[in-house]
């Protein structure tokens, strides 16, 4: 990146959908390329079935946005093959990027776990047979590995050999989940969590993601980093989780950015912009 380039960066998952932002999404998504966000990724698990083309929405609207589709572990109660169907045709939509964010979330068990299971595994079958890579959510109950454990099992017995790999996004384990994750050639997301102080076990596993191998995210409008947290997060903010991971590894906030943006195009075999150097 030259002096007279402006910082790039990429937030690679944003739930821009939520209320949260209904009465500034506009002021929002200017505030974010203000601040040098080139391209944003919209999720599009909404609230579940009747809501998954939120992100294909904002993405249509938006030619620097782009979308996934996908059931969260949350609402994985709600899922019926209606739903999938409807999946099925969203994701061949111009903009979809990704499958997700789908996955397992034993911290809240919003769905029962056993029906977590059969939706992630039947929705990496979709996307499988779409040719997508998936975006993962992995949460553990409070002081165990039981996700972890699970859905990296899952993932190696039902994904790995599709060869699509995917993206481990909002990180939170620790190294040894990291790099089973990119011996199955996952990508290893890093949001605003990474800035508070009781994430030292995010930020050690940090140091020893290779570079290239590493994405930002915001998971807005949650996980405000320092030194907004507390706030609603928004895609402008995703230059503090930049900024901790120059910290980590002796890099600038600005070189993290170009870094993570020029993964983020080869990943996704997307056409760099002309600030993507």
């Amino acid at each position: 990146m030259t002096n007279d380039q402006p910082p790039v960066f990429v937030d690679s998952h944003a739930h821009l959908d939520g209320e949260q932002f209904h009465a500034d999404r506009e002021q929002v998504i200017a505030r974010a390329r203000d601040a040098g966000v080139e391209s944003i990724v919209a999720i599009g698990n909404g609230d579940g079935p009747g809501s998954m083309d939120c992100g294909v929405k904002l993405a249509e609207r938006y030619e620097f946005i782009y979308a996934t589709v996908g059931i969260h572990p949350h609402e994985a109660k709600l899922a019926t093959e209606a739903a999938f169907v409807e999946l099925e045709q969203l994701a061949k939509r111009p903009k979809v990027i990704a499958w997700g964010e789908i996955g397992l979330d034993y911290f809240y068990d919003h769905s029962p776990r056993d029906v977590q299971q059969q939706v992630f595994v039947k929705q990496m079958e979709l996307a499988r047979a779409a040719k997508l890579p998936i975006v993962i959510h992995c949460r553990p109950s409070d002081g165990s590995d039981d996700a972890w454990q699970e859905c990296l099992g899952l993932i190696s017995l039902h994904w790995a050999s599709s060869g699509l790999g995917g993206i481990l996004h909002c990180f939170t384990g620790t190294w040894a989940h990291a790099k089973h994750a990119l011996d199955l050639g996952f990508m290893i997301s890093f949001a605003g969590n990474i800035t508070f102080p009781k994430a030292q076990q995010i930020r050690d596993a940090a140091k020893e993601v290779p570079l290239e191998r590493m994405l930002v995210e915001t998971d807005c409008p949650f996980l405000a980093p320092v030194p907004h947290r507390g706030k609603r997060n928004e895609p402008a903010f995703v230059r503090e989780t930049a900024r901790q991971l120059g910290d980590l590894r002796g890099l600038s906030t600005e070189e993290i950015g170009v870094q993570t943006a020029k993964n983020f195009y080869r990943f996704f075999s997307l056409h760099e912009t002309a600030n993507s150097i």
